[in-house]
């Protein structure tokens, strides 16, 4: 939910930065940058994602993991449909996913967002992963015998009854 709740906002944002700059800077000019710049997206993602591709190709053929390749071609793909979405953040956002460095500094942004959540998960039980666990003890002592039930093997036909 809170991503959806930032995409609205960030399109929302997105198009009032269009239509405020496009009334100082006049219709036409707005609409050739936002042409030009979904173009460019276009261009940009075959161009980079055929190379990406077979980047990644070599890296398998030679036994290894392409991870770098892949995060590369996402990051690439994302950024030429950011650019040929209409608006000029979503164009800013799409061009620093296309520079290298800029890409880099994004990829580090996301793995300590990414580490420091999980390590916000890993720091104790809480109450949530307690209830299971008591829960699964107040039923077995419960539930000593066999769990009764059918069984359908997906290798063998049908039979009739």
């Amino acid at each position: 939910m809170p991503i959806l709740i930032f995409i609205s906002l960030f399109t929302l944002l997105d198009f009032v930065v269009l239509f405020s700059i496009g009334s100082q800077i006049g219709l036409l000019t707005s609409l050739l940058l936002v042409l030009g710049t979904g173009f460019v997206g276009l261009h940009l993602i075959r161009k980079e994602g055929v190379s990406t591709f077979a980047r990644a190709r070599q890296r398998m053929q030679a036994g290894e993991i392409p991870s770098s390749e892949l995060l590369t071609g996402a990051a690439l793909i994302f950024g030429g449909a950011l650019l040929m979405a209409p608006g000029f953040l979503s164009d800013a956002l799409g061009l620093a996913c296309l520079i290298p460095s800029a890409r880099q500094l994004m990829f580090k942004a996301l793995t300590w967002l990414g580490l420091k959540k999980i390590a916000g998960q890993q720091q104790g039980p809480s109450a949530s992963s307690a209830r299971p666990n008591e829960y699964q003890n107040s039923q077995s002592s419960q539930q000593d015998g066999p769990i009764e039930g059918d069984f359908i093997s997906r290798d063998e036909p049908p039979r009739r009854r």
